[in-house]
């Protein structure tokens, strides 16, 4: 089985692959050749034998993502986007890397002849979502997104469905929880301070919260991600029927909640570090996302969901001292 990680010098990227290298199979089946492509320089995950290839390459850029449809991977997954306050902020790059980009490799499969016919797993986001918004929300909810970077993954959702039908790919999407807690330093998601409230504190810094701490979310960790992506790619899709994007389980806490977990793991001075600066423009993106669902039917096809905050910190803590 031929791998290709689209957007895999990401952190969820490099999880995929290293748990790839790790297990040498998906779905039973022997992984031998494994190809990961990012616009920065991806890494090769220890330990892998198979057949190697790091691709520094821009998906958005013409003729792309017809070379590496040409190497016929077996299972793509597609992780790469920009996140979401850079793709409200660059309208332009965000419809660049997020639509065109997805559509030119969708593109690339139908016309790429030979009957080739690859599982295509797609990650979108609970973005595509947008009020009026029930509590808890169902897999048959209206996509009505109320920012750029939603509109792109809903149209990606509605693509995927499409050519799936059409029977020119074997697609999934999958709409993750905010992955929390994500390692390294902040980044331009609007979102990025549910993972900065509670990485920050523990090293010992200090942390900025831009949102009133009664918003709940809905979270999972990179480690329960990663096992999202890998399960959608082995799984039968006949179970999907037509219906090939749903979202997938999480924790749902508010920030408070947070706040408290990490008290719980890390005590007093670690919750001393945060520090509220309230950001309107954060908070107006925040609030128009949705915080909690019901995801029967992702449960039902063996999606596993991390038990609280409280293991998704120690989850943290261990992946930070293995590494």
């Amino acid at each position: 089985m031929h791998i290709m990680i689209i957007g895999g010098a990401g952190m969820l990227g490099r999880k995929v692959a290293a748990k790839l290298a790790r297990d040498g199979e998906l779905g039973g089946k022997p992984v031998t050749a494994l190809t990961l492509v990012d616009v920065f320089q991806p890494a090769a995950p220890e330990g892998f034998t198979g057949v190697l290839r790091l691709e520094r390459r821009d998906l958005s850029q013409p003729g792309v993502a017809e070379e590496l449809v040409a190497l016929r991977p077996d299972v793509i997954l597609h992780l790469a986007a920009i996140v979401s306050s850079e793709a409200e902020a660059d309208f332009e790059k965000g419809y660049a890397i997020n639509l065109d980009g997805t559509r030119a490799l969708f593109e690339a499969i139908r016309l790429a002849g030979d009957d080739y016919c690859p599982r295509v797993v797609f990650t979108s986001s609970l973005a595509v979502f947008g009020a009026p918004l029930p509590d808890p929300i169902g897999d048959d909810h209206i996509l009505t997104p109320l920012t750029s970077y939603g509109t792109q993954k809903a149209i990606g959702e509605l693509l995927l469905a499409d050519y799936s039908r059409r029977g020119f790919f074997d697609g999934i999407g999958i709409r993750l929880p905010t992955i929390c807690i994500r390692p390294g330093r902040p980044n331009r998601a609007a979102s990025g301070f549910f993972s900065n409230i509670l990485r920050e504190p523990l090293k010992g810094e200090p942390a900025v919260l831009p949102v009133d701490r009664s918003i709940r979310h809905w979270f999972a960790s990179p480690e329960a991600a990663a096992g999202f992506i890998l399960h959608a790619a082995a799984l039968d899709s006949a179970a999907l029927g037509d219906r090939r994007n749903l979202t997938l389980p999480g924790v749902c806490v508010s920030v408070a909640e947070q706040i408290e977990a990490l008290r719980r793991v890390a005590g007093d001075e670690a919750v001393a570090l945060i520090r509220d600066e309230p950001d309107p423009a954060i908070a107006r993106i925040i609030e128009s996302w949705p915080r909690s669902f019901d995801t029967r039917r992702a449960n039902e096809l063996g999606f596993k969901a991390d038990a609280s905050m409280d293991e998704i910190i120690r989850l943290h803590l261990q992946s930070e001292t293995a590494e």
